[in-house]
């Protein structure tokens, strides 16, 4: 999983579970989308997204992992017809990182309805099929190995036996399109944070997605890591996080010998995952491939990339993007269809 059910925090109210963030130039600006309240969790009492919540696009423009941007979603209450109104806020400078800053309205709206603010940028929310695939018997091994410093184990499992876990499956999708001219020149860094409002009058953090495929390879067998992750802020993940996830990459690593030094390149490679954010040179196509990061498409193989990075030797799912209905909707652009 990608960032499905990723924690017990998460897993406490799915509509505050963002299961991926995607990044990529679209028909007039940048996208960004963040898909939560995954039908993988079964009969959901209140599907949709929390009336209670924040969800937010925060963007780095100059480097040093704290927001200058961010674009924060609020939703209201479910209808009758299973309809929900929403805010969209733009916010800049300090006010980015306030919680309680209430920056500017750019867009205001119903679930289900394309909607185009002043400035150009254009919204989209509501239920749509899962762009996301993955193979459950390669994802717990790789769950396994990097637990226990192993190599992958996949026992008698080849590629002609691959399912796609979430083939089927729906989501309840935020789309955002920005103009370029928002955002500025040159590279940025994404993530998307939902947040709870709490009884003392603050805000904690449920959930917290940049780069795709951490959770699975760190924290299946780890939930308090899972919570913690989802919780800080990127400026802060190295120190935090990254003696420890450099030790279990270069155990990997070391198990398949495929380093001179497995500890090095566990240090180097912490060092690409944290922090944990999503780059974009803002205009150009994206791409989240071997060759480099560059945003992330609703169709690039992430966990290919991701395990196959990260123990320094080819896995595959054996499944692609050809798992999915990918083919946007009438609708909206970039909204898969619910099968």
């Amino acid at each position: 999983m990608s960032h499905h059910l990723d924690s017990p925090i998460a897993r406490q109210d799915v509509r505050l579970d963002i299961t991926d963030l995607y990044v990529f130039r679209g028909e007039t600006g940048t996208v960004f989308v963040i898909n939560v309240c995954h039908s993988l969790a079964g009969d959901i009492p209140v599907p949709g997204y929390h009336p209670e919540g924040m969800y937010e696009f925060k963007v780095d423009t100059d480097g040093d992992a704290v927001e200058n941007l961010t674009y924060r979603f609020v939703f209201g209450e479910r209808d009758e017809r299973g309809n929900q109104t929403y805010v969209v806020r733009r916010l800049t400078g300090a006010e980015a990182t306030d919680a309680f800053a209430q920056g500017e309205v750019v867009a205001e709206g119903v679930t289900g309805d394309a909607v185009t603010g002043a400035s150009g940028l254009r919204v989209w929310t509501g239920k749509a099929g899962d762009p996301f695939w993955i193979e459950p018997d390669v994802l717990h091994a790789v769950g396994h190995a990097f637990q226990d410093g192993t190599k992958v184990d996949l026992g008698e499992w080849t590629e002609a036996q691959a399912t796609n876990l979430f083939a089927g499956h729906t989501v309840y999708s935020i789309v955002l399109e920005v103009p370029d001219a928002e955002l500025g020149p040159g590279r940025i860094g994404v993530w998307a944070v939902a947040t709870l409002a709490t009884d003392a009058g603050g805000w904690r953090s449920i959930n917290r997605v940049g780069l795709p495929m951490i959770h699975p390879l760190f924290t299946q067998f780890n939930e308090d890591l899972g919570d913690r992750l989802n919780a800080g802020v990127p400026s802060d993940d190295y120190a935090t996080y990254g003696e420890l996830v450099s030790k279990e990459i270069a155990g990997v690593v070391a198990a398949y010998g495929t380093a001179e030094d497995p500890q090095a390149y566990g240090e180097k490679l912490a060092h690409k995952f944290f922090p944990n954010v999503l780059p974009y040179t803002v205009g150009t196509p994206a791409s989240f491939g071997f060759a480099e990061w560059n945003g992330r498409t609703l169709t690039d193989n992430a966990p290919d990339v991701m395990f196959s990075t990260s123990a320094n030797t080819p896995i595959r799912l054996g499944i692609g993007r050809e798992s999915v209905t990918s083919k946007p909707t009438s609708t909206f652009p970039y909204v898969p269809p619910v099968a």
